[in-house]
């Protein structure tokens, strides 16, 4: 007597729908582990977006993911198994899914092809070339990369709890908004305004003013970055987004937290700028990293002894 319950279960297609989602999802869990500054963040974030994307069009039809080339793709990936000598399945590289995509569901832009073409191929340079395009790489690729996945799950009736979480989703509907808020590119304006009365100040006049603002970036608490009005030394100030992550170098507690900015200033041109949409109008809504580092002794001693050292949100 056959017993029906001992029957293995069916194993899902490889270029179905679920099992490439089910790895985009692996992989959303791998690149949250990491700093956002981490180039493996960056990294990972490319392998999520190349399966969601595969995922997404494979929810149409896997048929769609066969390389044309050769009909015995096609046949594989109607889940018949070809007779091909020495076969081995080709599915279309990545530009021909974002292609096909931006056919098929008409939320997915031009400009989000676009974006997902350009971060596709940074993948492509970490992994075939010498270069180490995510080394260093801003975050402002944050919002689009978020956006872009929200309009691929959207088109298979999820959202973006489902690979990144209820915390990081909501941070990405954060940046989502700010880079959609067009009334904050009137920043652009002010900025020009700042540089124009920078700029007619003679060199002896400018000077004294950037060097007391980059005295200035040092001691304050917040992210040093340069002035888009007068290229002076000056602050981004933000929120913390994630807990602090503890490391231990010799007896010294390394402790580092990511940020997302709020606000800038600038001492030299006096130059201000409040919200992360006009943040990210003019380059500045990148998150950042605060670094404190505590004397080991200290750091575990009762809160009324220890002191912290000067904080650096300038790790790199």
């Amino acid at each position: 007597m056959t017993n029906k319950s001992a029957s293995s279960s069916k194993v899902a297609h490889p270029w179905s729908s679920e099992p490439l989602l089910a790895k985009a999802l692996r992989y959303a869990q791998e690149m949250h582990h990491l700093s956002r500054e981490d180039w493996r963040f960056g990294l990972t974030s490319a392998f999520v977006l190349e399966f969601l994307a595969r995922s997404t069009l494979a929810a149409t039809s896997p048929a769609l993911l066969a390389d044309p080339k050769d009909w015995n793709n096609l046949y594989f990936a109607l889940g018949r198994q070809p007779t091909a000598p020495k076969f081995i399945p080709k599915s279309i590289d990545s530009s021909s899914v974002l292609t096909r995509l931006r056919d098929i569901i008409p939320a997915f832009t031009t400009e989000l092809e676009g974006f997902a073409a350009q971060h596709l191929n940074r993948r492509n340079e970490e992994l075939h070339t010498g270069a180490i395009p995510f080394e260093g790489l801003p975050t402002t690729w944050l919002a689009p990369f978020y956006q872009t996945c929200q309009v691929l799950l959207a088109s298979v009736s999820l959202d973006l709890d489902y690979l990144f979480g209820a915390d990081e989703a909501k941070l990405a509907e954060t940046l989502i908004s700010a880079s959609r808020d067009e009334s904050a590119r009137a920043v652009q304006k002010a900025i020009s305004a700042h540089k124009t009365v920078w700029e007619a100040k003679d060199v002896a006049e400018r000077e004294p003013l950037s060097q007391k603002a980059g005295i200035w970036a040092t001691r304050q608490h917040g992210h040093r970055v340069t002035c888009p009005a007068c290229a002076s030394q000056a602050l981004v100030m933000g929120t913390a987004i994630s807990a602090p992550v503890k490391r231990l170098e010799d007896d010294l507690i390394i402790e580092v937290q990511d940020h997302l900015p709020t606000k800038f200033e600038c001492v030299a041109c006096n130059l201000k700028i409040a919200g992360l949409s006009q943040l990210a109008a003019c380059g500045l809504g990148a998150t950042y990293k605060s670094t404190s580092t505590y004397d080991a002794a200290d750091y575990y001693a009762p809160e009324d002894r220890y002191e912290e050292f000067e904080d650096d949100n300038n790790e790199y």
